[in-house]
């Protein structure tokens, strides 16, 4: 009897320990949210559909602010245009702060310039921000490279002969080869292997990352890590880039000019030789890697993707496409290639690209936040470190801002004359002190691939219009389209 009631005081200890783990340390006042289980979080409150439904239902209870714990980590999430800028602008340096995606945390560790926190972030960005501008962002020479990019692609779709093409990995390698011509110095051929291979590792590690077993890891990584799975691939999949950046490195080293830097990685080299005395230098090999995989992985997939999603809408609605081919010849004809100065004179294919990107919605949740320090935000106390979702979709697909919120509909930028018009609740790149690092870039890749396109091509494929499906293939922290087919017919 006696070892029946010990044995029933333990379990309850034990339940009581798991349910003090389940909760944050401090002083905190946490906003609003479901009661969480011991250990498990509020995985009953979790919807088939993935974390993103999850969310957006429980925001119907609780409102724009509330806590969801994911396993025993509680996690602030922010939706609508108005909590997160109050948040990540009104208060950036509070939520400036970077956390953790459970899938990638063991490659990167809090190195590289994404998943960096405190000095090592700040260090990190300003010197990719500078060095990114000397070698071309900012300056006509990304727009030259860009355009020469997109020639080569038009060369490479004139091969096909109008035969059906899947454009994913055309789409992965001239944004891959943009980044690459700043961070490497060079850009690789389309059919080169190790080029190919590096770019299917990209994209099988940004799949597995959004997939629904990627979001599963999320909320039990402390748990799920120990047994095979999805984690195991993406781990090996970004070290395995990472050795072929160390290769790089190696090189650029056997033949670093002080005098003339070539690209990001010799400006590196020799920030780390100058600071080779300096033990709390950030400027080490490990954060060199971590931070060429950051600008990889931030420049290629992100881009790419939305390109594929900007032609698979091309297709499903042809006379968009239709009007802003008559756009391209009224503007800048068929002979030249389009430049970054089109664009003002351009608000419908402006207004296009721009819903392109919305209707995307690539990074649903965003790229989690952490606060730096205990902060006040809305009567409620957010404890130091912990999590927070910007809920960038709950944005983008406002009713409040856009009139036909899940519908694509180009007229969502476009004032009563036809101009461009701003919309506040468009944050594709997220705000505050956290936004992209390479927004100018994507910007300038989008209109400069999306227009040379469309002024060499008239697109089309097997299926009608009305049979295209434009639900993603995967859907968790990442949006992934469907593959298709295209002819790309020659004017």
């Amino acid at each position: 009897m006696e070892l029946s009631i010990f044995l029933f005081l333990a379990v309850l200890m034990g339940l009581l320990l798991l349910l003090v783990k389940g909760r944050p340390k401090g002083h905190g006042h946490l906003p609003p949210g479901p009661h969480p289980l011991p250990f498990l979080g509020n995985i009953l409150q979790m919807d088939r559909g993935g974390l993103l439904k999850s969310f957006l239902r429980l925001r119907e209870k609780y409102g724009d602010v509330f806590t969801v714990y994911l396993g025993r980590r509680p996690v602030v999430m922010l939706c609508g245009i108005e909590a997160i800028k109050e948040a990540l602008v009104d208060q950036a340096e509070d939520f400036s702060g970077r956390g953790k995606i459970a899938m990638v945390e063991p490659v990167f560790q809090g190195y590289g310039v994404i998943f960096a926190n405190g000095n090592r972030w700040k260090t990190l960005r300003r010197f990719s921000l500078a060095t990114m501008r000397d070698f071309g962002m900012g300056k006509r020479s990304v727009e030259e490279r860009i355009q020469e990019e997109a020639q080569c692609l038009v060369e490479e779709l004139q091969k096909s002969k109008g035969a059906l093409l899947d454009p994913s990995f055309l789409f992965q390698s001239i944004t891959a080869n943009i980044i690459s011509s700043i961070v490497f110095g060079k850009r690789f051929h389309y059919r080169d292997e190790e080029f190919l291979k590096l770019l299917n590792l990209f994209y099988q590690s940004f799949s597995l990352t959004s997939s629904l077993s990627g979001q599963l890891f999320e909320l039990f990584s402390d748990f799920l890590k120990f047994f095979p799975g999805a984690h195991r691939q993406v781990y090996k999949n970004l070290e395995e880039i990472n050795g072929f950046i160390g290769r790089s490195v190696e090189e650029h080293r056997e033949t670093l000019d002080p005098s003339a830097p070539r690209d990001l990685i010799d400006a590196y080299l020799l920030r780390m030789e100058k600071e080779k005395s300096n033990p709390h230098s950030e400027f080490n090999q490990k954060n060199l890697i971590l931070n060429t995989l950051s600008l990889f992985v931030a420049g290629t997939e992100t881009t790419s993707t939305t390109l594929r999603y900007g032609f698979l809408l091309m297709l499903k609605y042809p006379h968009v496409a239709e009007r802003v081919h008559k756009e391209i010849e009224q503007v800048i004809g068929m002979r030249r290639p389009p430049a970054l100065d089109d664009r003002v004179k351009m608000p419908y294919t402006d207004a296009v690209i721009h819903e392109i990107q919305r209707f995307a919605d690539l990074l649903p949740l965003a790229v989690p936040h952490m606060v730096t320090k205990d902060t006040h935000f809305q009567g409620y106390i957010i404890p130091k470190n912990t999590e927070v979702f910007p809920i960038l979709n709950s944005a983008l697909r406002d009713p409040r801002y856009f009139e036909k919120p899940d519908a694509f509909n180009p007229e969502h930028f476009l004032d009563a004359s036809g101009a461009l018009k701003k919309n506040e609740a468009f944050i594709p790149f997220s705000l505050g002190k956290r936004i992209c690092l390479g927004e100018g870039i994507a910007k300038a890749e989008l209109f400069l691939f999306f227009t040379t396109i469309l002024q060499s091509f008239s697109l089309a494929s097997p299926m009608a219009p009305g049979d295209i499906d434009l639900t993603p293939q995967e859907s968790g922290l990442g949006k992934i389209p469907r593959t298709y087919q295209i002819r790309f017919l020659p004017h």
